[in-house]
Parts: structure tokens; C-alpha cells; sequence
């Protein structure tokens, strides 16, 4: 009889499975659940993208693109950034991908080896820490706090910056605090890095969804681009989840190893939703207004619901989350989430899922309808209210 077990990746065996999808999987099967607990858009993609995906399958354009991306969308991508954050870059320095956890990947895969360190602010999206291990390389965690509004301090990074530290993640807008970096921030992160070699992946994919100043980009701070890849994508400012299409843009010899990874493993992004995605960024912008208008009144809903509630939250400036506190509750973020699903229906994700530091949080998504979130936030009062 084969023996699996020796077969397998050690690597791959000591990962952790997503916490987002332990909940996600335990809510779908249970009956009245209301779920909180993806960063699934609860709009359909705008029809004008729709209708452009359609006309070019009953046009027949099924065939591969080229590896990088279609010409017409790395430049529409480019004029994007320039027009929106000053950033000038050429269609070389494009690549389009499998979404932005393509992008993700490539990069770190790109440039890490082993026993270099890579740092990553947390709390944060999940998939940072296993990437970097599968590339043999070390996560370096660099915790945020609520009392700094989540935000990446300078001081805290130059602390953990060694002669092994070769890359910087940069989550911001985060999820899954929803804290968001402005241009102050982040001329003070790039002080700290402007006579070092250390690289920087910008994760910007909720770029779009930021409340009151608008986002800024790392690679339009002064001296940054050479050093920054900036990854973003279509899924959240267009609700384009299921259309998976993201890109990464950076300095050409970068791109150019990324693009050399994604030729083999992946070869190219799909054409139909390359062809939508350049409707999106030309006709767009209108529906990103709406979106983020409407993701704005279910922010103050939920802030203002948990904080009724007793429970302290910090107020997310941008992305699609709240993270409020649970630690007056004198339960674990994992005994919280698990007794909340079992007695309320209600799924959310405890904040552990997003690094150690997360503990005493969860992370409750406002992606949903103003009817879904107000049922949760009543079943969670109850829940609350009967501890």
C-alpha cells in the first residue's frame, strides 16, 4: 500500500487550513445562518462589464491572451494609476493575474529564498505567512494596535528590519481591520526604507474603498516606486470576485521573473474577464462611487451597533470590515465565533485567523445587505446579552 504521508510536501503539511473558511465551511452547513464571514460583494457586477464579458463570447473571443496580460488592458491599467495616483508606469511593468492572490504570490516566489525574512504587519489577510513559508522563506510578524488606529509605525518597523529582511508587505487598506495608511504614514515608513534594499509588496486590492481622504499609494511616495510592486485587482471595486482577475505593477526585472512563474504555472489570465475588466476601468467609476457610498452606511451601522453593544470598535477608514474588541466578554475570539454560530446562527471570523495578534477581536464583514446586517447585529445582542 503507497504511503501518502511520505509523499507529501512537509512544507505544505505544517500550514494551517484558512481560518476564514473554517467558519465559512461550518456556516454552510447549518440552517438560518446569517454569514459575515467572507469579503464577497453582495452586488452583482455592474451589467455594462457583464455585457461586455457576453459580447465577446458571442463574438467567439475565446482564445489564449498573451502571458502578461492583453496590451489594450496592462495599458488601461496604466493609465488608471497615473490618473489616479500620479504613478507613471510603462505596459512592461504590467502583469495580469489569477486575482490579486496570483499576484500575491508570484512576487513573494519571485524574490524570496530561504532564510530571508519577510514583514508582515499584523493583523492581516491570511495568506502572507503560509506563501512566504512555501517559499522557504520567515514571517516576520510586526504587530499593530488599536490605539494606533492599526496603522504600521515607523519605529516598529525599523525595529524589525535585520540584515536578512528582504521584502515588506504592505496591506493597506487592511483586511481585516480596515485601518488604511495615509500619506504622512507612509513618508515615515519610506524614510526607514529609502537606504535599504529591502523591497515592497503594496497590497492596495481595496484601494477603491477608502472613507473620507482618498487612498494613496506607496509607489507615489518619493523614491518608492523603484523599490514597490503594487498589487491590486478588479474583485472588490467592481464585485468582480468571480471573474478572478487581478495585476501586479513594479520594476520591469521584477515583473519580468513573476511573468516567468506565471507562464508555467498558470500561462495566462482568462480572456473573457480580461476583456470586462477593461470596460470596468474605462466606464467604472460611476459604480464604484455607488458601491462605496453604500459600503459607508453599513459601516456606521455596524459601528454604531457594536458599540451600543458595549463591545469598543475601532472605525475602519477603508475595505469592507469592522473589528471590534470581545475581550469584555471574558471569551476567546475562538470560543466567541464558535458560540455565536452555535447559538445565534451567526458567523464571524475570529481575529486569531489574521496572526496571534488578533485575539480579543473578530472580524465581521459589511459586505452584506442593510436587512442582513441589521438581523446579525440583533442576534449578536442577544448572544451578548445572555453571557
Amino acid at each position: 500500500m503507497i504511503d501518502y504521508d511520505s509523499l507529501l510536501s512537509q512544507k505544505v503539511k505544517a500550514l494551517k487550513p484558512s481560518g476564514i473558511r473554517k467558519f465559512f465551511d461550518i456556516a454552510n452547513e447549518m440552517e438560518d445562518v446569517i454569514s459575515l464571514s467572507i469579503g464577497e460583494p453582495d452586488f452583482a457586477t455592474p451589467w455594462h462589464i457583464r455585457q461586455e464579458g457576453i459580447a465577446t463570447l458571442e463574438a467567439g473571443k475565446t482564445w489564449y491572451s498573451p502571458n502578461a496580460g492583453f496590451n489594450e488592458l496592462r495599458e488601461e491599467i496604466v493609465k488608471f494609476y497615473n490618473n489616479k495616483y500620479n504613478v507613471l508606469y510603462d505596459k512592461q511593468e504590467v502583469i495580469v493575474t489569477i486575482g490579486g492572490s496570483e499576484a500575491i504570490d508570484a512576487c513573494i516566489r519571485a524574490t524570496v529564498e530561504t532564510g530571508d525574512e519577510v514583514l508582515i504587519p499584523e493583523p492581516c489577510f491570511v495568506c502572507y505567512d503560509p506563501i512566504t513559508r512555501l517559499a522557504g522563506g520567515t514571517p516576520v510578524p510586526i504587530k499593530t494596535k488599536s490605539e494606533d488606529l492599526f496603522r504600521l509605525k515607523a519605529n516598529d518597523l525599523k525595529k524589525h528590519i535585520t540584515s536578512k529582511t528582504k521584502l515588506l508587505i504592505l496591506p493597506f487598506p487592511s483586511n481585516p481591520t480596515g485601518a488604511v495608511l495615509r500619506k504622512e504614514d507612509l513618508e515615515e515608513i519610506a524614510d526607514v526604507l529609502k537606504d535599504t534594499n529591502i523591497l515592497v509588496l503594496s497590497d492596495e486590492i481595496y484601494s477603491e474603498l477608502t472613507y473620507g481622504e482618498p487612498h494613496v499609494s506607496f509607489a507615489s511616495v518619493k523614491g518608492m516606486q523603484e523599490r514597490t510592486v503594487v498589487v491590486n485587482g478588479f474583485s472588490k471595486s467592481y464585485a468582480m470576485t468571480g471573474w478572478r482577475l487581478g495585476y501586479a505593477m513594479g520594476p520591469k526585472k521584477i515583473i519580468e521573473m513573476m511573468t516567468k512563474i506565471h507562464q508555467y504555472a498558470i500561462m495566462s489570465s482568462p480572456t473573457t474577464s480580461q476583456y470586462a475588466a477593461i470596460d470596468a476601468l474605462k466606464n467604472g467609476d460611476a459604480d464604484i462611487a455607488y458601491m462605496r457610498e453604500q459600503y459607508n452606511l453599513r459601516r456606521r451601522l455596524l459601528v454604531d451597533g457594536f458599540t451600543k453593544m458595549g463591545l469598543e470598535c475601532f472605525e475602519p477608514q477603508g475595505a469592507f470590515y469592522v473589528f471590534p474588541s470581545i475581550k469584555s466578554t471574558g471569551l476567546s475570539s475562538d470560543e466567541f465565533c464558535n458560540m455565536l454560530l452555535k447559538k445565534q446562527h451567526v458567523a464571524v471570523i475570529p481575529g486569531t485567523a489574521f496572526g496571534e495578534c488578533g485575539e480579543g477581536f473578530i472580524r465581521v464583514s459589511y459586505s452584506y445587505s442593510i436587512k442582513h446586517l441589521v438581523e446579525a447585529l440583533e442576534r449578536i445582542k442577544i448572544f451578548i446579552g445572555g453571557l
